[in-house]
């Protein structure tokens, strides 16, 4: 027992996405639908890029580890969530929510970082095509992954670390469909003002630092295409940067719109709204916008289909 006769938490319940028991079923196969079309998506391109030697290069390497990304950390929450939508008592024991917090965390971090790494990789191939193999060797590329694993691992044992040194009494109802930082915040007993200052610099470094990388790559990139005299060549130069500068755009918005705010401004239903973006809809769509508008994977998906 707490003092003032709390006690302390030892379980949460999750409320879900909705309250309304006329939409827990059509929810329920919805997302189930959207977390199938995510892991075959994702494994599939995996698989694919793994059985073609003419994949294996800088590009797909990124795509490679992008896919294993989404795949884990949509697998974080996404089974939890199909259960608490035809459960009646959701339930999440508090260190299950605190390790799904952690790799809920490490995993969109990574992805954040291998979006930088494809935006770089897109950079050298497009405005210095001469050097792009001796600037994306294999060392080069491979160590870009291993910063971005590093980073998500200082960022996630940062956000982790920081709420487990919060108390919960009493309350442990969570207005959330996944135990994440802020709706944990407004459960606390004890001031988080700490928590937010933290959770603010490091969502601002891995937020701010790479928009604006990505940014500055993009812009030069743009600068190179118009100097490009044929409309086709131009073209092809920015069909191979769309698919990408889409899902940065939806990525970033969303985790921006959550986390660069104070936990008290706006409503938790706003939130649950914009999260569904960043760990369903964004993990469902990238293996769709970087491989069905893509010649080569399509190319490799007849070759391996007919071996087989």
């Amino acid at each position: 027992m707490a003092p003032g006769n709390y006690s302390f938490v030892t379980e949460f319940i999750l409320l879900g996405l909705t309250d309304q028991p006329d939409l827990q079923l059509p929810l329920f196969f919805l997302f189930l639908g959207m977390y199938m079309v995510t892991v075959l998506g994702n494994f599939g391109l995996i698989i694919l890029i793994a059985l073609n030697s003419h994949l294996h290069t800088p590009m797909y390497f990124f795509l490679f580890n992008l896919s294993f990304i989404d795949l884990c950390y949509s697998s974080v929450f996404t089974p939890k969530m199909l259960i608490n939508f035809i459960s009646k008592k959701n339930i999440i024991s508090y260190m299950g929510c605190m390790t799904q917090l952690y790799f809920f965390c490490f995993f969109v971090i990574s992805e954040i970082y291998v979006l930088i790494s494809m935006a770089y990789d897109r950079y050298v191939a497009i405005c210095n095509p001469l050097l792009y193999n001796a600037a994306m060797s294999p060392k080069v590329c491979s160590s870009l992954m291993l910063a971005s694993y590093l980073m998500a691992f200082s960022g996630a044992m940062a956000h982790t670390g920081c709420m487990l040194r919060l108390t919960f009494c009493d309350a442990n109802t969570i207005n959330h469909y996944f135990c994440d930082v802020h709706p944990l915040f407004k459960l606390s007993c004890t001031s988080t003002y700490v928590n937010e200052l933290v959770v603010f610099i490091v969502v601002g470094i891995n937020i701010t630092v790479p928009s604006f990388t990505i940014f500055v790559s993009y812009g030069l990139i743009l600068t190179n295409v118009l100097q490009i005299r044929s409309t086709e060549g131009r073209s092809k130069a920015l069909s191979t940067c769309s698919s990408h500068i889409i899902a940065i755009s939806l990525f970033f918005g969303s985790c921006a719109f959550m986390y660069l705010k104070p936990s008290s401004a706006g409503s938790m239903d706003e939130e649950k709204v914009s999260s569904v973006f960043y760990t369903n809809v964004v993990a469902m769509m990238n293996p769709l916008i970087y491989s069905l508008r893509n010649k080569d994977v399509k190319t490799a998906l007849r070759k391996t289909l007919s071996r087989r």
